[in-house]
């Protein structure tokens, strides 16, 4: 029950992390609509108690039991946070009403997007637990084979992170959807492999399945996501979630390049001296097959 000690949830985002947080005793019956509430809070947004409970399989008076045990005022508290929740997810014509409206009220957009950003970056490194940290680094860093899958405009951070993870060590893939290749991707992981998907909302259906299906086959995965009832949560055992918001049409990545980029750092930092060779390495070659345009001398 709700303690004088124990400030209510605020948020939906402060309700979900309250519904993990293991200190919050629920019965069965209370964890179904917990796990009801994390996965569609647009459905139960617009729930009567009734139709929540019989959706769950509990009565009314578990549902009741449910909202101010968490020190909700009642269902129409609990209502209120998955409402507020939704109003939050812009979609996108919204989003590009905003951007206009930046633009009309003569605001700085390149100031406001630069703080924007500043506080993605800020808000997501602060609720990293270095326990977590410690093991997705390891993971990346000791695992056979690492495989890394982001669809969609997560595509690029996860391509970011396999060409980076590709510098430091052997044994890295990037999962695509090429013609039919995602089953031959899969095909390849095997138990102990790192499996690290990136997603936001609305969810790749087949990043999420991936996901699933490589838990299932014995690897270690590791989600960066946007928060707590992200379907990538579940079949993870480190996640990292990551704040997208922005001013602009679509959500924001710069926090996921940051944090892909910091784990990239991570793994040198483990793998130390094994880094330096593999590095010199791919200098060598870089030289020989000239990469790069011819340096200018500077005057």
């Amino acid at each position: 029950m709700a303690t004088a000690s124990r400030r209510p949830p605020q948020t939906y985002d402060e309700l979900v992390a309250t519904l993990h947080n293991p200190a919050t005793p629920l019965t069965r019956s209370q964890r179904l609509l917990a796990d009801r509430v994390m996965a569609d809070p647009e459905g139960v947004a617009f729930m009567t108690i009734s139709e929540l409970a019989s959706a769950v399989g509990v009565n009314e008076a578990t549902v009741v039991r449910f909202a101010t045990s968490l020190g909700l005022e009642g269902y129409p508290g609990l209502t209120r946070l998955c409402r507020e929740h939704l109003r939050e997810q812009v979609h996108l014509l919204r989003r590009y009403d905003n951007l206009e409206q930046l633009g009309a009220d003569g605001g700085n957009l390149l100031q406001q997007a630069a703080a924007a950003e500043g506080a993605n970056i800020a808000r997501t490194f602060a609720r990293i637990d270095p326990e977590t940290w410690e093991a997705a680094v390891k993971a990346l860093a000791e695992a056979p084979r690492v495989h890394v899958m982001g669809l969609r405009k997560c595509h690029a951070p996860a391509y970011l992170l396999g060409y980076l993870l590709r510098m430091l060590r052997e044994d890295v893939e990037t999962v695509t959807l090429g013609t039919g290749t995602l089953t031959d991707d899969l095909r390849r992981v095997r138990e102990g492999d790192c499996f690290v998907t990136i997603a936001i909302r609305r969810y790749s259906a087949e990043t999420v399945r991936a996901a699933a299906w490589a838990r299932s086959r014995g690897a270690r995965c590791v989600a960066l996501t946007d928060n707590p009832s992200s379907p990538l949560a579940s079949s993870a055992e480190q996640v990292f979630f990551v704040d997208a918001s922005s001013p602009s049409v679509l959500r924001s990545l710069t926090a996921f390049t940051a944090l892909v980029q910091a784990l990239a750092t991570g793994v040198a930092q483990l793998r130390g001296h094994q880094v330096r060779s593999t590095l010199l390495q791919e200098e060598e070659l870089l030289e020989e097959f000239g990469a790069y345009a011819p340096e200018t001398p500077q005057p």
